[in-house]
């Protein structure tokens, strides 16, 4: 019952605080909205600024409700004007607030790439378009396949939509992996990890082509809780005793083939790569399970 009551009150805490920053975020969205370069770019650091104290809030709500063990190793030399690409795996959406919180001050704001169509949701669409969140847009094989002259356009939009974060240091958050870990999913896919899906290369392909030259690292997460795979609930609860987290950080340059998504041999080479990474990711796993330092 106490700690139903402690879950109640962090989700109080997460609500007010949201609706405490949304108010500013969406005043900023509207005056971003004038066509002037300078003036955007002011209001995209001011904008991220709030995002960032909306984490720490978060942050501090954790830490009133909860008493995690923090096992965290890999942060040395990460910078916040830097560019970034995030790969991680997925087990429940408590791995969002968990890198939220890790990387809070250290690199920029976490973003991730959606889908173009979210850009006319009322209100978040605003919001997430003057917080930077890149949009993707991207065709079906069977579309680009009736209509041939379109093929490579969803990409070159994409780019253009990006061409921001020449100027603004930018963290893309990717799971890779599209979707949380199951036992059923696990078995379905017929995977040969043990605690982790299938990772699929064509995201964070999409996301190097888009990015160019702009992203400067890899930042490769594993989280793993010694406890079983958390709910939301049992995290804003306090039931979560221990979190570990280990970043791997990698130079991203020469890492995207040239003709990723038209040479069938450099897609294969990519997802060989991704395969390995998973690999050393599940391998990693299985030694903090067997609690082991890695």
């Amino acid at each position: 019952m106490w700690r139903n009551f402690i879950g109640v009150l962090s989700i109080v805490g997460y609500t007010l605080n949201t609706l405490f920053w949304f108010v500013p975020i969406m005043l900023l969205s509207v005056l971003k909205l004038i066509p002037i370069a300078p003036w955007q770019r002011a209001l995209s650091r001011w904008l991220d600024g709030c995002a960032s104290n909306w984490v720490k809030v978060n942050t501090l709500n954790q830490n009133l409700s909860s008493r995690v063990k923090w096992d965290v190793q890999g942060l040395e030399g990460l910078k916040r004007k830097e560019w970034y690409l995030v790969i991680a795996n997925h087990q429940s959406w408590v791995d969002i607030l968990v890198l939220q919180r890790v990387f809070s001050g250290r690199i920029p704001f976490l973003k991730f790439f959606l889908k173009k169509e979210l850009l006319w949701v009322p209100f978040l669409g605003l919001a997430w378009w003057a917080l930077d969140f890149p949009f993707m847009r991207r065709y079906k094989r069977s579309f680009l396949e009736k209509h041939p002259h379109l093929k490579g356009k969803d990409l070159e939009t994409t780019q253009r939509a990006c061409e921001k974060f020449s100027h603004i240091p930018v963290s893309i958050m990717n799971f890779v992996e599209g979707t949380r870990l199951t036992p059923c999913k696990l078995r379905s896919q017929a995977s040969p990890y043990q605690y982790l899906l299938l990772p699929r290369a064509g995201g964070i392909a999409f996301v190097l082509n888009a990015m160019g030259d702009k992203l400067h690292k890899l930042l490769d997460v594993t989280i793993h809780y010694p406890q079983g795979i958390p709910s939301f609930w049992d995290f804003v609860c306090g039931k979560v005793k221990q979190i570990q987290v280990r970043v791997n950080v990698m130079p991203l340059e020469n890492l995207m083939p040239a003709n990723y998504f038209d040479n069938a041999e450099q897609r294969q080479e990519f997802q060989q790569w991704l395969n390995q990474r998973w690999q050393d990711k599940d391998n990693a796993l299985k030694q903090l399970a067997a609690g082991q330092q890695c």
